[in-house]
């Protein structure tokens, strides 16, 4: 079974950095675009930023030029380097990945997600 770990979320000030990680195990053929989503309270879920396998990014409007999105191809790792955080980035963050193992299809995967909270 495939699966995506998250990890790095917590409590940080107004115009401090978090740093979140995302592996995905499991017996892993080839991972595609990974990427990292946001839920605040009351509100649906959004795209934070996404990273294809040649690295091309694409980038939430109210996360650019604040957060990088990166990734580890041979640790099957996806990052969130957050900086110059607001109280408006407080949400549970997810991690997404489309990838297939060895004997199944391509899919999309998600992590449990990871709590944020930006706030004096």
């Amino acid at each position: 079974q495939g699966q995506l770990v998250e990890s790095g979320g917590g409590f940080v000030q107004p115009g401090g950095s978090l740093r979140l990680s995302c592996a995905a195990s499991g017996s892993i053929f080839s991972i595609y675009t990974m990427g990292w989503y946001r839920q605040a309270p009351g509100k649906q879920r959004e795209l934070v930023a996404t990273i294809t396998n040649d690295d091309n990014t694409n980038y939430a409007d109210s996360v650019k030029g604040r957060f990088t999105i990166s990734r580890d191809n041979a640790k099957n790792t996806v990052y969130l380097q957050m900086n110059s955080l607001k109280p408006e980035d407080t949400a549970v963050y997810y991690c997404n990945a489309r990838f297939n193992l060895v004997t199944t299809p391509i899919e999309d995967y998600w992590g449990q997600g990871t709590q944020v909270t930006v706030s004096s």
